[in-house]
């Protein structure tokens, strides 16, 4: 199965087994708009429990809020938003298709660095431990040849954003003969600027509406609240405010199911500090995220950094945690050091102080920042992409398991009477799940055969399955069975909520931070 394949196969999944549906679906959807399911808000719940409770349960000098949607029309001014918050858009006038050029550009240079690796992985096949990279790289013809096409087009793409020169975007685009991927033709328009941002009328109808903005990133809610926490907690420099809430962007070109969406949601903190000490925090928040992806087990090899070659008009550095996704490393997290823009800015456009006064040195100072920003929609597809599972079994048999890590998993714990129609199975079953569901998310199941319940289970990543039997009845034990070995052990229902528990709490992910 190819990547694109699987891709496929795991947006069909996630409707299948409840995860997530098209919005709106029965008057044939919303581009780019998704509802989370049964299955899929309990995977996402916890996935903003384990960032939420590693922010600010592990931090002492961090503390969330929860600011407003609508925000006052300056913010947005002061932020840059109004004026710089565009995407580069082009047209085929074949397909009637729109894309971002960037986005076009950016694919066609990594497919350039993946006919490197290939060529790379061939070399390393062919000599084997005697194989010295970085003299293959300098010395390889055919990697040479793809690195002088990687730096010319490298070049003029970095000169055109750093000019917006939209000329030079699409002229890149013809001289790579990138073509549109549905008509197949290289029949562009020219590349217009579109604002992201989403507007509405706030107050009574009529001339005395006032035009506001949905908010496109939750950071300014933080930047505008930032006096506010800082007096009532009295905190001290540094220290950190974190929040988790809905983000709208007006995306025209929304693709890759949840990965780019109009309406998502973000979980951001912004770190404050005294000026001049903004690079080292940088570098300790890059370390301390990328060690909260690792540390879920879901390969050291599928992160990497990726940093800024053309900064944001706030930061003076940026990295990007990027993931390998089914279509390829994308970005996952971002960390920026956003200076004094945001709090510097608003304190001019408000005229409020918004000035820290450090009572040991008796200095005032307008704070640094450091951002982590992490988008919780495209989490949520890095644990199920890396999850979907399809296992070959003995006998030419095949199953689809989720291997989400088990503090994440929707469903901690399924319990199964082996048979329905016996109610002292029944009966003792429902003794077992009133025990349990106090502590964990259950599911109770018995329609069907034990073997086809231990399958739909896997498909939705539940860790464990619990099975009543009549030797229960006599021995006071349960078969559990684990969902990634599928090994079944006898265990007593005395014993069932501690085993349970060592594998599925979520405070054993956050003891190893």
């Amino acid at each position: 199965m190819t990547q694109d394949e699987l891709f496929k196969v795991l947006v069909a999944h996630c409707k299948e087994y409840g995860f997530i549906f098209p919005s709106s679906e029965i008057y044939d959807g919303l581009a780019a708009v998704y509802d989370y399911g049964q299955m899929g808000v309990e995977l996402k719940n916890n996935i903003k429990k384990y960032w939420w409770d590693a922010m600010t349960r592990l931090n002492e000098n961090i503390v969330g809020i929860d600011a407003a949607v609508f925000m006052h029309p300056k913010t947005w001014v002061a932020s840059g938003h109004v004026a710089a918050f565009n995407d580069p858009l082009i047209d085929n006038k074949d397909s009637k298709k729109r894309y971002r050029a960037d986005n076009l550009i950016e694919d066609y240079l990594g497919k350039i660095e993946e006919k490197m690796d290939k060529e790379v992985e061939k070399g390393r096949k062919r000599f084997g431990e005697a194989f010295d990279e970085a003299k293959f790289r300098e010395t390889n013809p055919n990697i040479l040849r793809e690195k002088a096409k990687y730096d010319e087009i490298h070049g003029r793409y970095k000169k055109a954003e750093e000019t917006n020169d939209f000329a030079e975007y699409k002229q890149i685009i013809l001289d790579c003969g990138i073509v549109d991927p549905i008509s197949g033709t290289k029949n562009w328009t020219d590349v217009r600027q579109f604002n992201l941002m989403f507007s509405t009328q706030f107050g009574s109808l009529g001339e005395g509406a006032d035009t506001i903005y949905l908010r496109p990133e939750t950071a300014q809610g933080i930047f505008v609240d930032y006096i506010n926490v800082q007096k009532t907690g009295r905190m001290k420099i540094p220290f950190g405010i974190a929040q988790i809430g809905k983000a709208f962007r007006n995306e025209v070109v929304a693709r890759q199911f949840i990965f780019r969406m109009r309406e998502f949601e973000q979980m951001e903190m912004e770190f404050f500090c005294k000026p001049g000490t903004e690079m080292e925090w940088f570098k300790f928040w890059k370390e301390k995220r990328l060690k909260w992806h690792e540390n879920l087990g879901m390969g050291a090899e599928n992160y990497r950094f990726h940093d800024h070659e053309k900064l944001a008009h706030y930061a003076n550095a940026a990295c990007d945690i990027e993931f390998k996704f089914p279509f390829g490393f994308k970005e996952l997290e971002g960390i920026h050091s956003r200076t004094d823009f945001d709090l510097g800015n608003h304190q001019n456009l408000s005229g409020r102080n918004l000035q820290y006064f450090d009572p040991e040195s008796g200095e005032k100072f307008t704070p640094y920042c450091v951002e982590t920003s992490i988008g919780v929609d495209r989490m949520f597809l890095t644990v199920l992409s890396h999850a979907y599972t399809v296992e070959e079994l003995e006998g030419g048999e095949s199953r689809v398991v989720l291997r989400i890590p088990a503090p994440l998993a929707p469903v901690k714990v399924a319990v199964l009477p082996l048979l329905k129609n016996d109610e002292r199975l029944t009966g003792k079953a429902q003794e077992v799940m009133n025990l349990l569901k106090y502590d964990f998310n259950c599911q109770y199941e018995e329609k069907d055969t034990i073997g086809r319940r231990y399958r739909r289970q896997d498909a939705i990543g539940t860790p464990f399955c619990v099975t009543i039997d009549h030797e229960t009845l006599n021995d006071g034990c349960v078969t559990v069975r684990d969902r990634d070995t599928m090994s079944q052990e006898r265990v007593p229902v005395a014993e069932l909520r501690a085993r349970i528990d060592a594998k599925v709490n979520l405070n054993n992910l956050l003891r190893n931070l």
